[in-house]
């Protein structure tokens, strides 16, 4: 596979992020693809971290053997797995309140109606006052910085509606101060202030944000959704996400694809899924994703693969 212009690095954890530089490195592997080289980068939650990375130049490999950063020990980590597992359950409530055919399209717009589903189910979220402060600063030690091809989604809480920092127009903070806003999931993570704004996850959202990508006729744009992993089950609520999720990212890849751009979504495959589990923030299975995510990138780059982009 070759490189793409646009890379869509969807929101996804702790396991997200890992499955997400894992399968970059799977396929760099094919010697035509360097995930640093994309004209644009959208990224969201964990995947702002690792656009942000790319960014600054690291190469994905280089990620895999990073323990990442810690806030805490065995109990924290156990509170925000489950609160987590909450804000997931909470996103899967907002999308069946507009169980409508066309119900993706709608939240994934900028109507009113959008952004006042999400301000009335943040509303009932705690405020957490676990800060990012630590991530922030990893990010600013990688000398990631805003070249014109970044773009890292968040939603601001009080009106519930998507901001983009990068983009034209867009609220002027650094790239560490977006990516703590990106990564702020509701009721884990304290929102991001700024300007007299609070912003959180770009996750409430949308898992990837993938149409707010600037593209042009024949780009070729490649989204890897780590929550199209989650699968309904019994006793896991979070897991009615994950068809959501996949939902959200194909009606999003229709948008792309009706402005003329050929577009790819990766969705954890059975390996990868069965690694990363329900738990996307345990990082007990971080191994195991790393190796599943490796392989299916490495399988994603083989020929036969390779020209899977949909056309417009």
């Amino acid at each position: 596979m070759r490189t793409p212009e646009v890379l869509v690095l969807g929101g996804g954890g702790t396991l997200g992020e890992a499955w997400m530089s894992a399968v970059l490195a799977g396929l760099g592997h094919a010697g035509s693809f360097d995930a640093r080289a994309c004209r644009r980068y959208i990224g969201t939650s964990a995947g702002s971290i690792v656009a942000a990375s790319l960014v600054a130049g690291v190469d994905p490999s280089e990620r895999l053997g990073a323990q990442g950063w810690r806030d805490g020990g065995d109990a924290v980590a156990a509170e925000r797995s489950s609160n987590a597992r909450r804000a997931l359950s909470a996103a899967g409530e907002l999308a069946r309140v507009a169980a409508a055919p066309l119900a993706s399209l709608v939240l994934a717009s900028s109507a009113p109606g959008g952004a006042l589903l999400r301000r009335t189910l943040l509303s009932r979220i705690p405020i957490s006052r676990r800060s990012l402060e630590e991530l922030g600063r990893l990010i600013e030690r990688t000398g990631a910085s805003w070249d014109g091809r970044l773009r890292v989604a968040a939603v601001d809480l009080a009106s519930g509606r998507r901001v983009v920092f990068g983009a034209p127009g867009a609220p002027d903070l650094s790239v560490a101060e977006a990516v703590q806003a990106s990564c702020a999931i509701p009721g884990v993570f304290r929102p991001l202030e700024a300007g007299g704004r609070r912003y959180v996850d770009g996750g409430a959202w949308s898992p990837t944000n993938m149409d707010v990508a600037d593209v042009e006729r024949g780009d070729r744009v490649l989204c890897l959704n780590p929550t199209g992993s989650l699968a309904p089950a019994l006793g896991n609520p979070a897991g009615a996400f994950g068809p959501i999720s996949r939902g959200i990212a194909a009606s999003e890849g229709l948008v792309l694809r009706r402005r003329g751009a050929r577009v790819r979504t990766i969705n954890p495959d059975a390996a990868s899924a069965a690694a990363m589990g329900s738990d996307l923030m345990d990082p007990r299975r971080r191994g195991e994703v790393i190796a599943a995510g490796v392989a299916q990138g490495r399988a994603a780059a083989r020929p036969a693969a390779a020209g899977e982009f949909a056309p417009a």
